[in-house]
């Protein structure tokens, strides 16, 4: 899914080497502790473990072009009333039938779309299938369409969902009956990962894009979104209203949405003329824009980063009841849970949503206009969705509230791996709602931070544009994205992607400084210390900064080294020792260190150090509390920190 169907992060500002066996998870405003046990068995013979099973990226033999679908609802029952007319051409191969997802559905009819009529097709209907013989072989130069009449009953469907998205019934009546007077009835759907095949017949698959078209019927009093333009609105006979939606760019059937409800429109500053709006209640109608008010310059700012313009024909954001996550990034249409709601004063406390509102807008590139081809490469949505949230942070609050943010989404990761660190990119796992974690969202953040540092940011946002042009309403893997980033640079970069995307873990690493005064040399030993059962030899390409004096007449020297052996010593020449020396310099690499530093270098690094990392990591050493005259002065000192987090810290 997508912003934050999961936020897993950990803002307590612990060291990483002090880290609880909990995993916290964050959806949206709630957070929820989740404590992993070890399974109890009550049988004498324990279940066997499921084979391990290659999630492939799903063959495509039909391919759907278009889809046009006309619902209407009843409220009282909770169905949908369908229609669906689907343009088809096959993929490739010569094909005699097409195979639909449609979960749950009563089928009444299934035609073929003629010049002369619709002719009836014989179909079969089970296990959510839609299994249809086609009247003859066609080949891909054909093109054929197929006309499905239908019912889906959503409430009829297994229980379903994960912790990530608990829910999967694909499409939702919000207090329909209005029994409950607080809450304002509602239709919305939720369609990722795989479960807008339950209110229409589609082929449910990421890597299956195509237009659409939905005529929506509905009482007159309500209003509709959908994706793309509302083209058309017509009043019914009956006190109904149909309200035609049309999105004529590609983009895959998880995304497909509709909001229905007596929502309020309200129309923020269009950007290069397409529309921008919000869909709220009535009683946070005034408080819309300054819910919402940062998306025009959000699209502006990401727009200008990428190289890229935003895509879509509008940007909407609508905000719904009893969500089943956090939000979702339906293409032009977001959908956010109730978290978001927040009036003018309690807005003074901070932004509830501003994190999940870049999160979702990044995801319109990453995502929408370039998909991950299956569920085993979701980092190519939510890695960048959650580097977006990055991106902005650092664009409008600077580097360290950026940083500070980066740091809680590496607590988080880090929490997960004491319980799994499966590879980046899976193609083994046991249920795609599975890749939507800590390593999917968190650590593949913080990958791309490190990427971005390896090859520089000028190579790095070139890359990425290459990647968004190349795959633009495509499907791709993480192999193109290697790929526009060899194209940019000139290197090969499968080493980084295959120790950091295609192998799980990260390094432990012992760093021991020294300095020897008769050589006059500086000597640093590093060494890798994880299971390298579990986990890959790291390359890792690292600033280290040497720091003579102390204040105005302070000087540093930047050195880099490469580390690719389990233990190496890398010598630099200095005619003094340095007060400190700064390993990792950028504070990019994901990894757990331990490092032989006195605490009078903490102090030196708080005081000298221009990251917020650096003063978090030295504070960080001072728990057991300010008994050292050097560590007092440190936190008088950083009680004026420009971070309220290091301010707290310090009392």
């Amino acid at each position: 899914m997508s912003a934050n169907k999961l936020f897993i992060s950990a803002f307590a500002l612990l060291c990483v080497s002090q880290i609880a066996f909990a995993q916290k998870k964050k959806k949206g405003a709630e957070e929820i502790i989740i404590v992993k046990t070890d399974t109890v068995y009550v049988d004498k013979k324990p279940e066997l473990p499921n084979p391990k099973t290659y999630r492939a990226t799903n063959t495509k033999s039909n391919d759907i072009t278009h889809t046009k679908l006309e619902v209407k609802f009843d409220w009282q029952n909770q169905w949908l009333f369908g229609k669906a007319t689907l343009d088809i051409k096959p993929y490739f191969y010569p094909v005699k039938k097409l195979y639909l997802n449609a979960r749950g559905m009563d089928i009444y009819k299934v035609q073929l779309v003629g010049a002369k009529g619709n002719s009836d097709l014989k179909y079969a209907y089970e296990n959510d299938s839609l299994k249809i013989d086609l009247d003859k072989e066609y080949t891909r130069n054909d093109k054929y369409t197929v006309f499905i009449d239908y019912k889906s009953k959503p409430n009829e469907l297994k229980a379903g969902g994960s912790q990530a998205i608990t829910d999967d019934k694909g499409l939702y009546f919000i207090n329909p009956k209005g029994e409950d007077k607080s809450k304002m009835p509602q239709i919305w759907t939720q369609g990722e990962t795989q479960s807008n095949s339950a209110w229409f017949p589609t082929v449910d698959s990421p890597n299956e894009k195509f237009t659409d078209e939905i005529y929506i019927t509905v009482d007159e009093k309500y209003t509709t979104l959908s994706n793309g333009l509302l083209t058309d609105s017509k009043k019914n006979t009956d006190g109904t209203r149909t309200d035609h939606w049309k999105m004529d760019l590609p983009h895959s059937a998880y995304l497909i949405m509709m909001g229905i409800g007596e929502f309020k429109k309200v129309l923020d500053a269009p950007w290069k003329g397409k529309e921008v709006s919000y869909y709220v209640e009535a009683k946070y109608e005034p408080y819309a824009k300054n819910i919402f008010g940062l998306t025009p310059e959000m699209i502006e700012f990401f727009s200008n980063r990428l190289g890229t313009p935003f895509a879509w024909q509008k940007y909407a954001q609508i905000v719904a009841r009893d969500y089943v996550s956090g939000a979702m990034e339906n293409t032009s249409a977001t959908l956010h849970g109730e978290f978001v709601y927040q009036t003018e004063r309690e807005l003074l406390d901070g932004s509830k949503g501003e994190d999940v509102i870049s999160h979702e807008l990044f995801h319109q590139w990453f995502g929408d206009l370039v998909t991950a081809e299956s569920w085993s490469n979701l980092s190519l949505n939510e890695s960048f969705a959650t580097y977006g949230e990055y991106l902005w942070q650092e664009y409008k609050h600077g580097v360290d509230a950026a940083d500070a943010h980066s740091y809680g989404s590496r607590m988080g990761y880090m929490m997960q791996s004491s319980q799994k660190d499966p590879p980046l990119i899976r193609f083994e796992y046991q249920n795609r709602e599975d890749m939507f974690d800590g390593i999917s969202y968190n650590k593949g953040g913080q990958i791309l931070h490190m990427l971005r540092k390896q090859v520089g940011d000028d190579a790095f946002f070139a890359s990425l544009k290459l990647y968004l042009e190349k795959n633009r309403f495509k499907n791709a893997e993480v192999h193109d994205l290697r790929l526009a980033f060899e194209e940019v640079t000139g290197e090969d970069l499968n080493w980084f992607f295959n120790q950091w995307y295609m192998t799980g873990g990260h390094p432990i690493l012992d760093i021991t400084y020294s300095y020897d005064d008769a050589a006059k040399q500086v000597k640093i030993k590093v060494e890798q210390k994880q299971d390298f059962e579990e986990n890959p030899l790291y390359k890792l390409p690292v600033y280290v900064d040497l720091y003579f004096g102390d204040g105005a007449t302070k000087t540093v020297r930047r050195e880099k080294i490469t580390v690719t052996k389990v233990s190496e010593e890398f010598v630099f020449l200095s005619d003094k020792k340095p007060a400190l020396i700064n390993f990792d310099g950028e504070k990019q690499l994901l990894c757990i260190k331990n490092e032989n530093k006195t605490t009078l270098d903490y102090v030196y690094q708080y005081k000298n150090a221009p990251k917020y990392l650096d003063r978090l990591e030295a504070l960080n050493q001072f728990k057991d509390g300010v008994g050292n005259a050097a560590v007092y002065e440190v936190a008088q000192l950083a009680l004026n920190d420009k971070m309220a987090d290091l301010r707290i810290k310090a009392m």
